[in-house]
């Protein structure tokens, strides 16, 4: 898959492309190259992650796939009808998604799972070129800070009139903006994200694409 949205060659960060040839000599069979968006090419949802797990989408090439964040997303998609399965195993099971499209801000896995701002920048071309492919009315919810500040870049708006918080709204200059916190392990465990959380966020979602 290549293409203004994403290049499955894309060497453009030094950093992360010397990270993935030390994974791919570790593991030779993980994907360990960029992972490419996921699900319906004409979706009115777009989610928009941090960046590959490195035993999850960067194993396996689909996002969320794999670790820890991938089973509340997973279920809690198809609990509000926006997957046929409630649990993605690998790149090619038979899981779709349904008016819904998954991507990260960052396509490669950075060292400890946490890109640095060049690379964030360097692929929000990347980003940017997947939000002009929306249709008038979309909507984006973003998973945690990074994603929300890559979205808001990508489309050229001021960080100060879009402040992150859990379960806020803003309105963009063609759609929708839903803020949720990470399904991370860590976020998930402590309770700052419970299952109930999310799915509201995802009711609202459903709501407005419908």
């Amino acid at each position: 898959m290549s293409g203004p949205e994403f290049n499955l060659k894309c060497k453009k960060c030094p950093r992360l492309a010397a990270f993935l040839r030390d994974v791919r000599s570790k593991h030779p069979d993980y994907h360990a190259l960029p992972v490419a968006p996921f699900g319906d090419a004409n979706a009115r949802l777009l989610i928009v992650g941090l960046a590959p797990g490195y035993h999850g989408a960067n194993a396996t090439g689909r996002p969320f796939t794999g670790d820890h964040a991938g089973i509340l997303l997973y279920q809690t998609l198809y609990d509000c009808g926006f997957s046929t399965a409630p649990v993605s195993v690998s790149a090619d099971d038979d899981l779709q998604l349904i008016n819904c499209r998954i991507t990260n801000a960052v396509k490669c896995l950075p060292p400890d799972t946490t890109p640095v701002e060049a690379e964030i920048n360097t692929c929000n071309a990347y980003l940017k070129a997947e939000l002009e492919g929306l249709d008038e009315g979309s909507v984006i919810m973003v998973l945690g800070t990074i994603a929300h500040n890559a979205v808001i870049k990508a489309l050229g708006l001021r960080q100060k009139d879009f402040k992150f918080a859990h379960g806020n709204e803003h309105q963009l200059p063609r759609g929708l903006l839903l803020d949720s916190y990470h399904c991370s392990r860590y976020n998930t465990q402590t309770r700052r994200l419970t299952p109930e959380m999310f799915r509201q966020i995802f009711k609202r979602a459903q709501k407005l694409v419908n």
